[in-house]
């Protein structure tokens, strides 16, 4: 007998206040990552909430993952609930860490306001109401009290702001995404209620170090400055590659416009004397050391090794034009391009009750950043991967972050709509 589909959404919408309070009490819990504070209280929290509704649950600790420490624990959450027989797993992954508040904001970043139809403040966008949003669905799924086929899955992981590594990534290289076990992952990142995100373009993130001689800040001409050689790069970099990237354009549908093109973002920039400590002059010195932090997003059309040796060949360019100048290049983190084709499970489920749901067509979209897919095709090969969730893409990281009150209550019926789709159950 085919699921009523107009029961699962009035149960629902139900729930609005819920969904509503839920996303305030995550809200409420600064998960603020670096360096990943209060990740134990966000984790307990749902884990008790889902073992209400049927869920088994574990706690994980990402020991030896980059700053997992006993003063900030890596700890993810993931949580199952078995059907009535064999059959797909769905699974839902939420990142719970969120970046620093910063300045310009003019409600509380962690009070989790709620006025004119949004909830405001940190995580309500990125990602937090997303995961609400999911965890929502998959209740009122389970409280329709039908035998479900295979299994349903929530995951609450740490660390995506700083590269997922003690996060979704620890989860992966544990099994938890093995071939056979988890079949369709929907990431609900906030990328509009309207649209499915089929994947990112790719990273490479490096620190670029120069080095000179030091010398007496009277005769600068004894030593090699290094923040001259950094200049130097600089200069190349702003009036030789950044034209280029803008020239280059992908066929991957990113948002906004301007992902379309290759970037480089100058991430950082730190030079000669370290000026942190006391308040007296600093020595005259000619600066012996210049680090710059760089952040390529890379199409792709693009391959990897171009993408570093355009950078090494400004480097020794650079070092060719100033005797006694040298540099290093250290590698911080790199993820190629990925993206989920189309015609992929997972994307048509989502289309389709986009379009039921909201009355109008779903479009596909990829995303300017990586997010967690990231960590599912480069260590699972778990291609029926999406990103959909409610919030606006560009309010992540701003002042002033919200998501719609609307916006989450149609994504949750919409992802629960989706699930029965990729379940293999009739809907009427």
């Amino acid at each position: 007998m085919p699921v009523s589909i107009s029961a699962l959404f009035a149960s629902i919408d139900a729930r609005r206040d819920d969904l509503v309070a839920l996303t305030r009490d995550l809200v409420r819990i600064p998960t603020v990552n670096p360096p990943g504070r209060d990740y134990d209280a966000c984790v307990r929290l749902l884990a008790e909430r889902l073992a209400r509704s049927g869920f088994s649950t574990r706690i994980l600790r990402a020991e030896g993952a980059p700053g997992d420490c006993d003063a900030t624990p890596r700890l993810n959450l993931i949580a199952r609930r078995e059907g009535a027989r064999p059959g797909p797993t769905v699974h839902f992954n939420g990142h719970i860490d969120v970046v620093e508040p910063g300045e310009g904001w003019t409600v509380d970043p962690f009070e989790g306001l709620v006025r004119d139809g949004r909830v405001w403040g940190r995580g309500t966008a990125d990602m937090k109401g997303g995961l609400a949003a999911a965890i929502v669905a998959v209740e009122a799924l389970t409280d329709l009290g039908l035998p479900l086929p295979g299994a349903l899955e929530i995951s609450a992981t740490a660390d995506e702001e700083t590269g997922g590594f003690g996060g979704l990534a620890h989860l992966v290289e544990q099994g938890y995404f093995a071939p056979g076990r988890v079949d369709h992952v929907i990431v609900p990142e906030p990328l509009g209620v309207d649209r499915v995100c089929l994947g990112h373009r790719g990273v490479w993130w490096s620190r670029i170090e120069m080095t000179g001689r030091i010398a007496h800040g009277s005769m600068p001409f004894l030593g090699v400055s290094a923040i001259r050689g950094m200049a130097d790069l600089l200069g190349l970099i702003e009036t030789e590659l950044l034209p280029k990237l803008a020239e280059r354009r992908t066929r991957m549908p990113c948002v906004p416009e301007g992902a379309r093109a290759a970037t480089l973002n100058l991430n950082s920039v730190h030079g000669g004397l370290d000026e942190s400590d006391g308040d007296g002059l600093p020595a005259p010195l000619v600066a012996d050391s210049c680090r710059l932090v760089i952040d390529r997003r890379w199409l792709v059309e693009e391959d990897e090794a171009d993408v570093r040796g355009e950078i090494v060949d400004l480097l020794d360019r650079v070092k060719a034009a100033r005797p006694g100048l040298d540099w290093r290049l250290d590698d911080l983190m790199s993820f190629p391009p990925t993206m989920t084709e189309p015609d992929a499970p997972v994307v048509g489920a989502l289309d389709h009750w986009i379009h039921r749901v909201l009355d109008r067509p779903s479009t596909h979209v990829a995303s300017p950043g990586t997010y967690d897919q990231k960590h599912l095709a480069r260590l699972a090969t778990r291609l029926d991967c999406v990103a959909y969730g409610p919030g606006r893409l560009e309010l992540a990281h701003q002042p002033d972050e919200w998501v719609g009150i609307d916006d989450l209550v149609a994504s949750a019926e919409i992802m629960a709509a989706a699930t029965l789709t990729l379940l293999g159950v009739e809907t009427d």
